[in-house]
């Protein structure tokens, strides 16, 4: 990763603290004005045949939402041209045991607790869902097809301004109530109410 950055003329500054947003910021060295934010995400596999997994974007509270804050981000999030996933996906190894001890002579003989690794980089919201990632946090949640992951295909990019959409969307996530037929009122926590009540945005 330092390799590359040095050949396209950029630094990178890891975040000041463990909960700071985001794990790399790649700042151009001729204009540091242009800098790109990177965060590392890993996760295992799910679903009967593996086909599924899930990741948390970060936060659409705080910073997101207020986007000249500086509180728990490197840089304010305005300041970013753009902000970046890389993605490590990967099978748990059930067979392996943690609490195994070996010699170094055994060193080849240790199974890993991972394998079947998939990595792949692309724009956050390009794979972001429409649900929340956790539900006691304000996290982001990625779509779960392995495939819509690492080609990039999420929920936002059916739509023409798709990175709009998605900035639009997660930052009034749960903020705007509606009323229903019944009369009942409730939040907005679906993509397709939130077009609806925006009047509709073309695919």
């Amino acid at each position: 990763m330092i390799e590359f950055a040095e050949k396209v003329n950029f630094d990178i500054v890891l975040a000041d603290h463990q909960n700071y947003y985001p794990d790399l910021t790649f700042i151009c060295k001729g204009n540091p004005e242009i800098k790109y934010a990177v965060d590392i995400k890993t996760t295992f596999r799910k679903g009967k045949k593996g086909g599924d997994a899930v990741f948390t974007l970060g936060s659409h509270a705080g910073y997101f939402t207020h986007r000249t804050s500086k509180k728990n981000i490197q840089y304010p999030y305005q300041e970013y041209k753009a902000h970046f996933v890389l993605g490590i996906i990967y099978d748990r190894n059930e067979k392996a045991d943690e609490r195994e001890i070996y010699k170094l002579s055994d060193l080849d003989k240790i199974n890993s607790v991972i394998k079947n690794l998939k990595v792949f980089f692309t724009e956050k919201w390009k794979i972001a869902s429409d649900k929340q990632g956790s539900g006691n946090t304000a996290n982001i949640g990625s779509v779960k097809s392995l495939s819509d992951l690492v080609n990039g295909t999420g929920k936002f990019t059916k739509y023409e301004d798709g990175e709009k959409l998605f900035d639009d969307y997660w930052m009034n996530y749960g903020k705007i109530t509606i009323t229903d037929k019944e009369g009942k009122t409730h939040k907005i926590t679906t993509l397709a109410e939130f077009i609806k009540y925006r009047g509709g945005i073309k695919e």
